[in-house]
């Protein structure tokens, strides 16, 4: 059985590591080197760091924290925002990224999944899927909350596994940032469908809903970014208490 992993999430806007709520709202929290550094030392059981520029998705930015980053951090390192390429998941991995991310452009080429995959091994790609409800409706959405696709979660999801996609990352845009709580529903409903490992983000606001999320599915992983930020919580807190319940977790 896959241990549970606490994972925080940075979010990269220009210079500066941010949180935003539901995609917007962007609130400035800290330098992302040395933050990336507290959670090293924190206990987390890797990073994700996006790059969430939404007019600068080039991915010189994010090279440069990625590398400062992996310099300080001894944890497993996902990297995204605005890979397109093999050729640009190449330079991720080589500048510090033991995974990369890849969101909107999954949509427009599956193959580049499979490629990349062929390249590195599956286990370094992971599809990060934003959803939100319009009119009742579960729609998944692109480039950074600004365009809805047509697909359904379905049959994105079946896509994305039959290109060889090593892990899902799901986020709901509704709860992101709010710290109310996540969306059960939701994380069910991919833990129903998929069959490779998820990272469930948006919304946490304490331990007691990490330990929810766990102990009703299989999910594998929940990301924070809030419940970090703006508490005294951090990932060694997290554990010591999903721990008390018999959660399944790597700790050091």
């Amino acid at each position: 059985m896959l241990k549970k992993r606490i994972i925080p999430l940075l979010l990269i806007l220009d210079d500066r590591f941010v949180k935003t709520i539901n995609f917007n709202s962007f609130k400035d929290v800290g330098d992302p080197i040395s933050t990336a550094k507290i959670f090293n030392d924190s206990d987390a059981d890797e990073l994700i760091l996006l790059n969430i520029n939404r007019d600068n998705k080039f991915l010189s930015k994010l090279i440069f924290f990625l590398k400062e980053i992996s310099k300080e951090c001894f944890i497993p390192i996902t990297a995204g925002g605005g890979i397109k390429s093999i050729e640009d998941a190449t330079k991720i991995i080589k500048n510090g990224a033991d995974k990369i991310v890849i969101n909107s452009a999954c949509y427009e080429n599956y193959s580049l999944i499979k490629n990349i995959a062929e390249k590195f091994g599956r286990q370094a790609v992971v599809a990060s899927i934003d959803v939100k409800k319009v009119d009742g409706n579960l729609k998944l959405v692109s480039n950074c909350g600004k365009k809805i696709e047509k697909i359904s979660l379905e049959n994105h999801l079946k896509k994305l596994m039959d290109n060889d996609i090593g892990e899902v990352m799901i986020n709901s845009i509704d709860c992101e940032g709010t710290m109310k709580g996540p969306d059960y529903e939701l994380a069910q409903k991919v833990n129903d469908l998929t069959t490779v490992p998820i990272i469930f983000s948006g919304g946490i606001g304490n331990y007691d809903q990490i330990k929810n999320i766990f102990q009703n599915s299989n999910i594998s992983a929940v990301a924070c970014g809030s419940l970090f930020n703006f508490t005294d919580s951090n990932p060694i807190r997290a554990k010591a208490y999903l721990k008390s319940y018999n959660i399944n977790l790597r700790l050091f």
